[in-house]
């Protein structure tokens, strides 16, 4: 009886230093860092950069994966449903974990209940434009000649339920019901052509997306959009200095791992991504994307993060009456 006893303890023993082995060795393979957007864009950019840092640092070669579709639910729900052993990560942003719960009618994951957040990799602030031949230089100077002639200015999104879409919803609503009309589009690229073109009145877009229009002379800054002002539009008030108090537009990204991923390589991960972020080389790059740093960078200070940004967008996206199947 007393053998059968000590056999027990020695198994349950093993039991726990095994999990507690394995989460030394970590990483043992390559980490694939899934990315639920296209080639090219900003969240796939940002994640090269950091998938090349994060090699030096975790011994293992991070890969990018990715995984486009349903405005970023198709690749998050991949990275959700991926084991929980620190060797799959997603570089999320605000659509997939704060704008889409509220957007789509079902979702496939839960963003706080089937994630860990590891840290924040940064925010792209975004500006309201306008054609250049629109005889204003300030938000007063818009909302006048807008309340002049309700209905004659478009605004133009990169499509429904996009942030430019909301962002401007939310504008329109703060300064009390501004009549402009919304023109979707598929994707800012034709949307800042047109709006380059003067097809359409005004954007609120990402600022990278506009600067190349902005020094080409074809659109004109009238706002940041985001609480603090871009690098690249630093003489531009933003919209709350100019009387629209609280308003604030932005994308921001981060690094997530599937629920249950072990404390300690959550705490691993969070160490590389900060010390990719630290990186003089990599901080140039980003800033030359002007993505901006913000102090969400642990998982005690990003979770939270997260939660209160799902809390914020939920009713704005109602009112915008906005929704996907």
């Amino acid at each position: 009886m007393a053998l059968r006893m000590t056999i027990g303890i020695l198994i349950a023993g093993l039991a726990v230093i095994r999990p507690a082995a394995a989460q030394d060795a970590w990483p043992t393979k390559p980490i694939r860092m899934i990315v639920a957007f296209a080639v090219g864009g900003s969240t796939d950019i940002i994640a090269r950069l950091l998938s090349a840092k994060m090699t030096e640092s975790l011994g293992q070669q991070v890969l990018v994966d990715n995984r486009p579709g349903a405005g970023g639910n198709i690749g998050t729900d991949l990275a959700a449903k991926a084991p929980a052993d620190g060797h799959t990560v997603v570089l999320g942003s605000i659509s997939a974990f704060s704008i889409n719960p509220a957007l789509y009618r079902t979702m496939p994951y839960d963003p706080i209940k089937d994630f860990v957040a590891i840290g924040q990799a940064g925010i792209t602030n975004y500006a309201l434009v306008v054609h250049k031949s629109v005889p204003v230089n300030d938000f007063k100077g818009l909302t006048d000649i807008v309340k002049a002639s309700p209905g004659k200015f478009t605004y133009g999104s990169p499509g429904i339920g996009a942030m430019p879409h909301l962002c401007t919803e939310q504008m329109k609503t703060m300064a009390g019901g501004l009549d402009i009309v919304h023109v979707p589009y598929r994707g800012a690229g034709p949307m800042m052509n047109d709006l380059a073109a003067g097809q359409i009145t005004l954007a609120i877009d990402a600022v990278p997306t506009s600067i190349p229009q902005i020094e080409a002379g074809t659109i004109k800054p009238i706002a940041n959009a985001s609480m603090t002002r871009a690098r690249a539009l630093k003489d531009i008030p933003t919209l709350d200095e100019q009387g629209l108090k609280g308003y604030e537009c932005y994308v921001w990204f981060g690094l997530f791992a599937p629920a249950k991923t072990p404390a300690p390589i959550v705490g691993k991960l969070n160490q590389a991504l900060n010390a990719a972020l630290a990186d003089k080389t990599l901080a140039s790059r980003l800033s030359d994307m002007n993505v901006e740093m913000m102090p969400y960078t642990t998982p005690e200070t990003f979770g939270p993060f997260v939660k209160a940004e799902l809390t914020k967008w939920a009713p704005i996206v109602k009112a915008s009456g906005a929704q996907l199947d």
